[in-house]
């Protein structure tokens, strides 16, 4: 009898533990994670409303979830009657207004009921956006000053090409000689454009902070507009800023290196150790140049570069009708006069676009029209290629000629470090 009471009680028991202890914990841990790391940078700012306010507040959206849809609406009611309380005293005692922490606020509770629902990812990822924005609130400001009406209306631009034109765009050839594959084309020309705009975007937020972020975010965007650009501001401050200067056009094109071997990770996987090795040698010489000249001199921060805007109307045009071309090229020469014919392309194509070039091969590997050892090659050839065009430029900016001569043998040397290993790869193809 009192085993039968007991197992009832216990069955009763039973049926009131409606959460799993472990998965709940899970959930706690998550919601205060969120709210902890807002409120942290909330309170850093000498906010009124801190990081104890924001814990509770992700805490409380995450339980509500947990009872139940209404309950959750209940909650971010009472969020909202408490932000405006704050505001509105905030108001009459200071005549101020925080929108900004109360916009966090409320998505403190919202993530808080999606780490209840049990999506993780979208609530941290979420939680690690908003403190960013919260966090970056004087580069941001500075970099939306700064904007251009050019800037504006390019990003307008490329939001309609890449939102509205691309989903209307044939996947196919649309040519008889199987050429052209119009959203294949415009694929490459919007990720290409991203990459250069989001280097853009670090360059003029923290590239005048020293000469080495100025020389690897400007090479990431137009190595060959950064050389220049850096060419005639070391001319400008004199020969005692040498090896700086030697530091700072080599980073430029190591930016240069490393993004041609992220286009061909992207559109090309299988050519990518090909490439690694010979522009991985010309890397290494490049940064024990860089660092022998950093131990003999102390950083200096240039003027901002003078670079234009990936995502100008113009540029995207251009580079979209370059990278047209070069791959039009490129595919007959392979057709017609074989893997030498598509080289000489290559070379010809780093001249004016190696990013374009590097495209252009990476993608006739994944299309299996080119040998990925073969692609490698042409990757770095057009790289060295895109290199050697820079020397015409020191030469002509540079008039210190102990400064020109370091430089002009820095590129020698990287080149030919990266034409001998080329030498030792082609044995293979």
């Amino acid at each position: 009898m009192i085993a039968s009471i007991i197992q009832n009680s216990l069955d009763a028991l039973q049926g009131y533990v409606k959460f799993p202890a472990a998965e709940v914990a899970g959930r706690i841990a998550v919601a205060l994670g969120i709210g902890l790391a807002i409120g942290l940078e909330r309170e850093w700012a000498h906010k009124e409303v801190g990081v104890r306010t924001f814990a509770i507040t992700a805490l409380l959206g995450m339980l509500s979830s947990l009872l139940g849809p209404s309950f959750a609406v209940v909650a971010f009611v009472g969020v909202f009657s408490l932000i405006a309380y704050v505001n509105i005293r905030s108001l009459v005692v200071e005549r101020t207004v925080e929108i900004t922490t109360s916009v966090a606020l409320m998505a403190a509770v919202l993530l808080g009921v999606l780490a209840g629902e049990g999506h993780f990812f979208t609530a941290i990822s979420s939680a690690i956006a908003v403190t960013m924005l919260l966090a970056w609130k004087a580069e941001l400001s500075r970099f939306a000053v700064g904007l251009t009406v050019e800037e504006i209306r390019s990003a307008v631009f490329i939001g309609l090409i890449a939102f509205v034109i691309y989903p209307l765009l044939p996947n196919r050839f649309v040519d008889r000689w199987s050429l052209l594959n119009p959203r294949e084309i415009w694929i490459v020309i919007l990720l290409l454009a991203g990459i250069g705009f989001t280097n853009y975007i670090l360059l003029r937020l923290y590239g005048a902070r020293g000469l080495y972020y100025t020389a690897l975010l400007g090479g990431l965007v137009n190595s060959t507009a950064a050389v220049a650009e850096l060419s005639s501001w070391l001319d400008a401050i004199g020969g005692e800023m040498a090896g700086l200067g030697v530091s700072a056009i080599l980073l430029a094109l190591v930016a240069m290196f490393l993004r041609n071997l992220a286009i061909v990770a992207i559109f090309g996987v299988a050519a990518f150790q090909t490439a690694l090795w010979p522009l991985g040698a010309m890397t290494l010489l490049a940064g024990g140049i860089v660092w022998a000249c950093s131990r003999r001199n102390s950083g200096q921060a240039p003027a901002a570069l003078r670079l234009t805007s990936p995502l100008a109307m113009r540029r995207i045009c251009a580079f979209g009708i370059l990278f047209v071309l070069i791959q039009i090229c490129g595919n007959l020469a392979e057709r017609h006069l074989g893997h030498l014919g598509l080289i000489a392309v290559s070379v010809i194509g780093g001249l004016v676009s190696s990013a374009s070039t590097a495209a252009t091969a990476a993608i006739m590997v994944g299309h299996r029209q080119l040998e990925p050892g073969v692609a490698g090659i042409a990757v770095v050839l057009c790289s060295i290629s895109s290199s050697l065009v820079d020397i015409p430029l020191v030469y002509h900016q540079i008039h210190d000629r102990g400064l020109r001569r370091n430089l002009l043998a820095s590129l020698g040397a990287m080149a030919l470090a990266g034409v001998i290993v080329l030498a030792v790869t082609w044995q293979r193809y």
